[in-house]
């Protein structure tokens, strides 16, 4: 898997990131590497939310849930979180039965948001505002 920062606010505390390619944990294990050479760097400087652009995510091969265990532990503790954007169905899918899905807000206008029409503070606001809504925060 690849992956590209493409915007992070040090004020705002969020990362917007994109990924490319296979996510396999089984071979690789990508989120050990994604959680221990991107994501705990940017946690070190107070980045507490992130939006993962998956668009381009083709595959998804599971092992376990213990590093996105613990990056969902992490970034709540500072009310933070993680949403995935735009993820192709059948990635989601294969997520949702191992239950990877309780670690990330995901589904719904978050599977079909047009990302790159926005700006990065506008895309932040607008997945804030989905966060929110379905964690009940505003009416």
């Amino acid at each position: 898997m690849f992956c590209k920062i493409l915007f992070v606010d040090y004020e705002e505390r969020f990362a917007i990131i994109e990924f490319i390619g296979e996510w396999n944990d089984c071979l690789y294990n990508d989120i050990m590497q994604l959680k221990r050479e991107v994501i705990d760097v940017l946690m070190a400087e107070g980045i507490h939310r992130y939006i993962l652009i998956g668009e381009n995510v083709l595959n998804f091969h599971f092992s376990d849930d213990c590093y996105y265990e613990e990056w969902f532990d992490e970034v709540t503790e500072d009310d933070g979180w993680i949403a995935l954007l735009n993820f192709r169905e059948h990635v989601i899918g294969d997520m949702k039965a191992i239950d990877l899905d309780s670690y990330f807000v995901l589904g719904g206008e978050l599977s079909e948001l047009g990302w790159r029409t926005f700006s990065p503070a506008n895309l932040y606001q607008r997945i804030d505002d989905c966060v929110n809504q379905r964690l009940g925060l505003i009416g």
